[in-house]
């Protein structure tokens, strides 16, 4: 039979016809006989893209947070170029030799308005050496080690500075209150022309900074007709809780020594 079908094949034209119409009734088998594997390969596929879905949703959200960083750090350094701008137009303006410090601590004392920069001894400063921020007078050295100082702010209550009103040479002592927005006026005469807005700059007495370089705006003007003296409230110039890059201005040539290692007196 199987002998007769092949030669029929080869020589009946009739067959080919006729293996048309077999095929076409067996391909309903065929596809019941494939439907399990090809719905093993679709559960697979499925499987497989739910896991690849799931790895590059993980790889996606840590590139995100990494340009996340990258867009932070960016914009603190665009802050930082402007802050350096403002402070080497500063730089410009001071006619003293001046180095460039970088705060880097805070004295956790609130009674005790002092901060830390990465200059010592070592580096030629002195104690006495006045600082300045992009703004104005910050403050002056008041302890150095050979790779370190502290510097006092304008605003600690130990903090007097001598200063004039800029607009008509009015001279005054500017004292610190405690407060990083706020210096007071030491007895100001009611008859003195003080006026809120006035800018108040170094006067340049008593040697330690040099003159004219900005302090404070007047911001208060307080007369009691009982008083004998006027209030006179001032905020700072300089930015005292946000500046981190400082100028050390060299007033005057000194002989720069250790505590430890002055000569007795």
């Amino acid at each position: 039979m199987a002998l007769l079908l092949i030669i029929s094949d080869l020589n009946w034209s009739k067959m080919k016809e006729g293996r048309a119409y077999l095929s076409l009734l067996t391909t309903p088998v065929q596809w019941l006989v494939d439907l399990p594997a090809r719905a093993a390969d679709n559960l697979s596929g499925v499987v497989v893209s739910r896991a690849t879905l799931l790895s590059d949703n993980e790889r996606l959200r840590s590139e995100a947070l990494m340009l996340e960083r990258k867009v932070q750090q960016n914009a603190a350094l665009i802050a930082e170029n402007i802050r350096l701008r403002e402070l080497l137009g500063a730089g410009k303006r001071v006619t003293e030799p001046v180095k460039l410090a970088e705060l880097i601590g805070v004295n956790p004392d609130p009674f005790q308005h002092e901060v830390i920069i990465n200059r010592g001894f070592e580096d030629g400063v002195y104690e006495g050496q006045p600082v300045l921020d992009a703004g104005g007078i910050m403050g002056q050295v008041i302890t150095l080690s050979h790779y370190t100082a502290r510097v006092m702010l304008v605003t600690d209550a130990r903090a007097a500075l001598p200063v004039e009103i800029n607009r008509n040479g009015f001279r005054a002592i500017a004292l610190g209150k405690g407060d990083l927005d706020e210096l007071e006026l030491e007895h100001v005469a009611d008859t003195a022309d003080v006026r809120v807005g006035d800018l108040l700059v170094t006067s340049g007495l008593a040697g330690r900074f040099p003159r004219g370089y900005p302090v404070a705006e007047v911001t208060d003007v307080i007369r009691d007709p009982g008083r004998q003296f006027v209030q006179v409230k001032a905020k700072p110039s300089a930015r005292l809780d946000k500046s981190r890059h400082l100028l050390l201005v060299q007033h005057e040539q000194v002989n720069v020594t250790l505590p430890s290692e002055a000569p007795d007196e």
